[in-house]
Parts: structure tokens; sequence; C-alpha cells
């Protein structure tokens, strides 16, 4: 027998820990390869670890809402092989290979982890007090300091602050005595947004109370902090599809037979986009405080409507150097991973700019909210059949024609009218312009 150490693997550059959320096995259970034997959550992505080998759990190092560092063995497995499996990695100097990530299961944003810091300066654990990265994310949302986090008394393991005490301290907030500060500590200046009282909700003896997923308060934050981070404002244009509709009706039944999936208009707009932020570089942005970060590269968010009618945001890496072909293969396999919870956490991570596509709701339009920590979200409505005015060397006349609107939201603060006004029209031009010659 043998004695394998099943440890928490990479998760993306920035995840350094998670919080274990369930176990799936027990000891004394028999584990399958690749059969998931416990969950974690981190503030991106709920995910599933997988068993590398076959064999019986015989230990486990974590309890239920322990935090854990990625590389930490979290559970022992025996296993019929002579000798172990796996050894503990020993210091050589060099980049230890990534493990592969765990399935990510349904989560967004993605993403509190852009919310401002106060002026106190970022949260820290310390000696005795130690805070998982979804309570210091919660903390800089709701502009908490360090003195006052670590005045919260905390009901998790060893007196840790929980999720639910840093809710309930938020809650509560108004009412608590102002919290002494060391002379050598003069108290600084508030710069997060005062946050409002709450409004009392009347219930019913009728009404039914549901509580929020998980993902619907992530959610739920996430949204929140971006409305309180950047100054949203919006562009529209109309745009012609007429000769974009006409191709891809020419083209789908080749497309499908030739390739075994479906040819949509998603790809084709994720490509206008991708070269409009080539043209527009200063639309691929974040802002960092008082700098603005270009970034090298164009990755697109992709919006993508899961089972349970949340909204996850893969990535598309590197998306102005994929050919047409390469993008619809690209789109289909994110948004074809996204609905059955299998994307892996790299892969929601590092979007530059995102496109949601709320025409597929029915909407002719919308006002997304910024993706932080980017600067701009376009929204793409439903294609409608509509009379339209058509300019000809002969006269104008009314004709049918296929259309729809272009939604663009983007921060005021670095982003002006005009920029994001040709930037969107950038887009529109390259959508009316589609040649109807277009191989794929």
């Amino acid at each position: 027998m043998a004695r394998f150490e099943l440890k928490l693997p990479k998760m993306g550059e920035s995840v350094a820990e998670a919080t274990l959320t369930a176990w799936l096995k027990e000891v004394g259970d028999t584990i399958e390869l690749d059969e998931p034997v416990l969950e974690i959550a981190t503030d991106k992505v709920d995910s599933e670890v997988p068993s590398e080998v076959e064999g019986v759990l015989v230990e486990k190092l974590f309890e239920v809402d322990d935090v854990i560092q990625v590389g930490a063995t979290i559970a022992i497995i025996e296993t019929d092989a002579k000798e172990a499996v796996a050894e503990t990695s020993k210091p050589t100097g060099a980049t230890t290979e990534a493990i592969t990530a765990p399935q990510a299961a349904k989560e967004i944003e993605k993403q509190v982890e852009t919310a401002k810091e106060t002026a106190q300066g970022p949260i820290t654990s310390s000696e005795g007090r130690f805070y998982s990265p979804l309570v210091k994310n919660i903390a800089a949302t709701e502009g908490i300091s360090q003195t006052e986090l670590d005045s919260i008394k905390g009901t998790g393991k060893d007196g840790r602050v929980t999720k639910n005490d840093i809710l309930k301290y938020v809650e509560t907030r108004g009412a608590q005595p102002q919290v002494a500060v060391s002379q050598s500590k003069p108290v600084q200046p508030q710069t997060s947004a005062p946050q409002p009282a709450k409004t009392p909700v009347n219930i019913n003896a009728e009404d039914e109370v549901i509580e929020m997923t998980r993902m619907g308060k992530l959610i739920s934050q996430h949204m929140t902090a971006s409305i309180a981070t950047s100054a949203h404002v919006q562009s529209f244009v109309e745009c012609d599809v007429t000769n974009i509709w006409n191709w891809r009706n020419k083209m789908k039944d080749k497309f499908e037979k030739r390739e075994g999936e479906k040819l949509t208009f998603t790809p084709i707009f994720m490509e206008a986009v991708a070269k409009a932020l080539r043209d527009f570089p200063m639309m691929n942005i974040s802002v960092d405080g008082d700098r603005i970060i270009k970034r090298s590269n164009i990755n697109l968010g992709m919006a993508a409507a899961l089972p349970d009618g949340n909204l996850i945001v893969p990535v598309i890496k590197n998306a102005d150097r994929l050919n047409l072909l390469g993008m619809a293969k690209a789109v289909n396999d994110l948004a074809d991973r996204a609905r059955q919870n299998k994307l892996k956490p790299d892969e929601i991570q590092g979007g530059t700019y995102t496109v949601t596509n709320v025409g597929t709701f029915g909407s002719v339009m919308g006002t997304p909210i910024i993706n932080q920590p980017q600067v701009g979200i376009l929204a793409l409505g439903a294609i409608r059949k509509v009379p339209a005015v058509i300019e000809t060397p002969q006269g104008d006349f009314i004709g049918i024609r296929y259309k729809m609107f272009l939604s663009h939201s983007y921060d005021h603060r670095v982003v002006n009218g005009a920029l994001g006004g040709q930037f969107v029209k950038r887009v529109a031009d390259y959508l009316e312009n589609w040649d109807m010659n277009t191989t794929i």
C-alpha cells in the first residue's frame, strides 16, 4: 500500500488560498480516478477538487470552513501502488509546474478582488488573526479599516472572522461605537462612498423568503462595487447587419456539416470588437488609483448564461489574433463548457473588455454594468427586421433591413464621450461593411 497526498491545486495566478466548503467523501470511502473529493470556494470561483489516483480516503487534514493555502496537503488517499504516487516537493529554485486546475463550478465575477482599498491601506492577516480573501474583499468594498476588522469578534474556527460575521457587522455598523485608535496612528479621512441606510422590508405571511445563493451574493457585491467605483455613461449606435444575416444563412448549414457545430452571430460580433479594440487601445485599459494600465493583450470576456439563470464570463485570450474560424471554435467551446460547469478558473480571469448579448433574452438594448477592473462593456441587442430608408444613386427608397442596437457602457473617469462613441461606431462600421465573400 502507498499513501498519496492530495494537494490543493493552483487555480490561477492571483489565487493563493481557498475555503473548504464541503467534503464529498468520508474516511473509508473508495475514490475513483478524477472523482471529486471535496468542494472549495475562493472569491472568484467554486470548484471541486478531483483525485489524481484511485484508492481509499484514510485521512482528512482540514475541516469545513478552513482556509487552505495552494499546494497544501488536504487529504491522504491509500492506493494499491507499491510506491508513493506523490512525494513532498523539494525546493529546487526552479518554478514548480502548476497542478491541473479543478473544474470550475457556478461562479462569476469574477471577481470582487477589484474593490477599492480604504485610505488606511490594504487589509492584512497577522499572527493569530487570519482573514480569508472573501473577508478581505468585503472589508475593502464596505470601507472597513484594518482596525475595525481586527475588532470584529469571529465565530469561525479559532475565532476566525467568517463571511457571516463581517456581513452582520456591516448591517449593524451604524450603531457601532467608534473604535479607539492609537495616537501614533491618526484616523485617515474615509474615501469610500458612505453606505446607504438599509430600507426595511415588510414581509407578509403568504410571502416566500428565498435565501440568496453564494453566487448571487457575490454578483450583488461585484455589481454594487462596480457602480461605486466607475462613473458609468452610455453611447448607443443602431447597426445594419443585413449582410451578416444573409451571409450566415448561406454558410451555417455548410459549416455545421463540416465542423459538427453551429455557426452563430457571436464570433462575428466578437471579431469586430477585437478589431475595434486594436484601433482604439485606450479602451483596452484598467485604472489603478491614479494610474492607467494599458493592456498589451486583447482578452474578450463573453457573458454566457448558466442553466440556473445566472451569468458567467469566460474569457477568449488574445482574441485579436484569431481568424473567424478560430473565434467560432473558441466561442462554442467556452459557451458549451460554461453550461456544463466545466470551465477552469483561469478561463474566467484576465479579461480586458466584455461583450454581453442581451438580445438573447429579447431585449432591444441594455445598459450593462462594467466588469471591474475593465473600463468598458458592449451590449448586443436583438436583431430585428425593420423598414429603413435606403440611399442609392437613383434616389432613396424604403426597404426591409435587419438591424440591431449596440449599447456601450464605459468608465467616464478615463474614457470621454468622444472615445466611447467612436469605439462603438467603429464596431458598427466593421459589421455594416461585412464582405459577403468572406470564407470560414
